[in-house]
């Protein structure tokens, strides 16, 4: 019998497009299914807080809680270059004019937040609420600015709000490093076989998806009925990427400098333990935060 193992991830769709496969048993699962839990992103990351799921998507700043408790997977990442978050308003100022004015954020533990953080550390007047909800909420005045991820960087410009940051652009700028967003996480206790297995079809669901778009279109526009075709499209062009099928070394440094950084920061707790389970090709890699370059 089949071991049945929680999986969260988000309906946005570059989430929905990589796990179509493996959910819906078009790649070797092994002795494992999954039991999907679709929420957004600061709900996964409270449920991972909570060690509620064996394995899912969470915010790499919320990576950096829970590394006592769950091993990072290669695959399935949200992390490239040119698809940070921003930082916008109803008028074009700077930045450093919000200092003790309203911000509406998506989540206490989302990487936008840790990365506004990192940007300015004098900014700390945030309010929290869905993703979803913060463009109305700086266009009726309730808060001065509003940090806004996934599709609302494709649609901002029509509701007549101003870019005052892209904190993808300054990641870059800083590090010359891809800027890491949200990651795949799988709960340590389930043992270094069970996560191995894990880890080889989620990979194989990515490299499916990405080679069969058709298929898993069908099943991300169910999840995003109210999002135009074409942001859909970009969203998932975007997201999903070279990154998301391997991590590779250029994308665990970005993730390892991140972290770096939070932990100088003293927004994460210093952690010892490794980043990853060891990796079949590589067994005997045991990365740490500390390991990368700083």
């Amino acid at each position: 019998m089949a071991t049945e193992l929680t999986l969260g991830f988000s309906p946005c769709p570059n989430d929905t497009f990589m796990f179509y496969p493996l959910v819906h048993d078009l790649v070797d699962t092994g002795n494992l299914s999954y039991r999907e839990r679709l929420e957004d992103v600061e709900t996964l990351n409270q449920l991972a807080l909570k060690g509620e799921l064996d394995v899912s998507k969470v915010s790499y700043h919320a990576l950096g809680h829970i590394r006592d408790d769950y091993v990072l997977l290669r695959s399935g990442s949200a992390l490239g270059r040119g698809c940070g978050p921003l930082l916008v308003a109803c008028d074009k100022i700077s930045p450093a004019e919000l200092r003790g004015k309203t911000i509406a954020v998506p989540g206490r533990y989302t990487t936008a937040l840790l990365l506004l953080r990192l940007y300015d550390p004098s900014l700390d007047n945030f309010i929290i609420m869905p993703f979803n909800e913060i463009m109305d909420a700086v266009l009726n005045g309730n808060v001065d600015a509003g940090l806004i991820i996934h599709e609302s960087r494709f649609t901002y410009h029509g509701f007549g709000l101003k870019k005052l940051l892209d904190l993808g652009e300054w990641w870059e700028e800083e590090t010359g490093l891809p800027i890491p967003l949200g990651g795949i996480v799988a709960r340590r206790s389930l043992g270094a076989a069970i996560i191995a297995e894990v880890e080889r079809a989620l990979k194989a669901g990515v490299e499916y998806a990405r080679t069969h778009p058709g298929e898993a279109i069908r099943y991300t526009g169910e999840h995003a009925q109210e999002m135009a075709p074409e942001v859909c499209a970009a969203h998932i062009a975007l997201y999903v990427n070279d990154f998301s099928t391997d991590l590779g070394d250029e994308g665990i440094l970005g993730i390892s400098c991140l972290l770096q950084r939070a932990e100088r920061a003293g927004i994460i707790p210093l952690s010892s333990v490794p980043l990853f389970s060891s990796h079949p090709e590589t067994p005997d890699e045991e990365l740490t935060v500390s390991d990368q370059e700083r």
